[in-house]
């Protein structure tokens, strides 16, 4: 495992990011990062297949050019509001009256054989807490008695054709994709800490077409949606409430825009670029942060209505950590504490080493989080392999109390070549 090389790819409404690690025993070094803008997006959705392998094609070819490696394989992550999270139960029986990884492998199929629908595929089934015959509640069953095993799981399914085309433009690439990871599941590993895992917490990621949350309750994912809102929206209120074009007013909203009027000062002014052949204009900051703040009131608010519904809103003890690029606007954090009634912090990737500077924001959360699943996937792939070859294998013990002899050659076995000399001297 040691020096294997990890990439994650992120494959977002406004950006695709190529993230490539290098897995070591304390962890991962980030070795180069590739991002650039993309088009062939909507709302997480793929609905350009060639601006999108091209977007892809460009960010792997820088992240590898900076890593200096050959990117082959890539752990892809996938948004959109048609995932969808559902709560089911597993059941197995113990086989030798302790829980083993085998038992557990088999609670965990028998609630991944759960009928969906045929246009839909599992992409997770995250374990909640397991039941061993009676006693509930527990987090790590391996190694208890029992005779029964139950587990009480999440399973998150995607629309198989939106999962599809993004494997496809992944190939066209010439990339293998090892696995399809949701993205705030991916996000939340980059982010979190255990302690806010167990106490209860919301992973609320604000991309540029769509807004993920996720919930963590004792320790384990207890809900994960998808609303169809995020930065693209702001940016399209702002295009239209100034009359600029939109890649101006995303730059508006990149270096001046602010969620939280009344951090405005009433002395500020923006440059406004005109469209259509206009002249460039001056208007005050506050009106831009007065186009800027409905909508992410509106985000935060649906966010919370989502929250609600779920039943769960007073076990988040920790609060929210927001993610995605759109977080970064001035002010976001203290309007969602406002509109949300609790604790926010911003995420950032943590436990990562190398060239971080690189990925030290809330837009490249998900990059770094897919690096992190995909070592733990191949952790718990060669842990698996490394169990099986050792019940696989008999190895004879050596009797120490007799010593080792070589038989020596028999007398009429000379060496193999002799016969070769003798013709050479019979011919010359």
């Amino acid at each position: 495992m040691e020096g294997e090389i990890v990439v994650g790819l992120d494959v977002g409404t406004t950006k695709v990011a190529a993230v490539v690690g290098e897995i070591n025993e304390d962890g991962i070094t980030i070795l180069g990062v590739g991002s650039v803008p993309c088009k062939g997006l909507k709302k997480g959705i793929v609905s350009n297949i060639d601006w999108t392998t091209r977007a892809i094609k460009d960010a792997v070819e820088a992240a590898q050019t900076m890593a200096g490696v050959e990117i082959r394989t890539v752990y892809a992550g996938v948004a959109g509001q048609h995932i969808r999270s559902q709560s089911f139960d597993g059941v197995a029986a113990i086989a030798g009256g302790e829980v083993t990884r085998a038992d557990v492998e088999r609670a965990l199929e028998g609630a991944r054989a759960i009928p969906v629908d045929a246009d839909r595929q599992i992409l997770h089934v995250l374990p909640r807490e397991y039941i061993v015959d009676a006693q509930d509640g527990i987090r790590d069953p391996i190694g208890m008695s029992g005779v029964r095993l139950g587990a009480k799981v999440n399973l998150i399914t995607a629309a198989t054709n939106a999962v599809q085309n993004v494997i496809r433009c992944a190939e066209r690439c010439g990339l293998t994709v090892a696995d399809v990871v949701l993205e705030p599941v991916a996000s939340a590993e980059a982010v979190l800490c255990e302690d806010e895992k167990e106490i209860g917490v919301a992973v609320v990621d604000i991309g540029g077409g769509t807004t993920d949350i996720l919930l963590y309750v004792d320790g384990g994912i207890a809900h994960a949606s998808v609303l169809p809102v995020g930065g693209n929206n702001i940016t399209s209120d702002i295009a239209a409430g100034l009359r600029t074009p939109m890649a101006e007013a995303d730059r508006l909203k990149r270096l001046a825009g602010c969620a939280l009027g009344r951090m405005v000062g009433d002395d500020e002014e923006i440059e406004v670029p005109g469209v259509g052949g206009h002249p460039p204009r001056r208007a005050p900051r506050r009106v831009l942060s007065d186009i800027i703040e409905p909508r992410v009131e509106e985000i935060f608010a649906a966010v919370r209505k989502r929250i609600e519904d779920t039943g769960l809103l007073d076990q988040l003890s920790a609060g929210v950590v927001l993610t995605g690029g759109a977080v970064l606007l001035e002010g976001t954090s203290e309007l969602a504490e406002e509109i949300l009634g609790m604790p926010v912090r911003i995420g950032f990737p943590t436990a990562v080493k190398g060239i971080t500077q690189l990925v030290n924001g809330p837009h490249y959360a998900t990059g770094v989080g897919l690096l992190k699943f995909g070592a733990q996937a191949m952790r718990d792939a060669a842990a698996r392999d490394g169990a099986r070859t050792q019940s696989q294998t008999r190895i004879k013990p050596i009797d120490t109390r007799q010593p080792i002899t070589v038989a020596p050659p028999a007398a009429d076995e000379g060496p193999k070549s002799s016969k070769i000399w003798d013709w050479i001297k019979a011919a010359f």
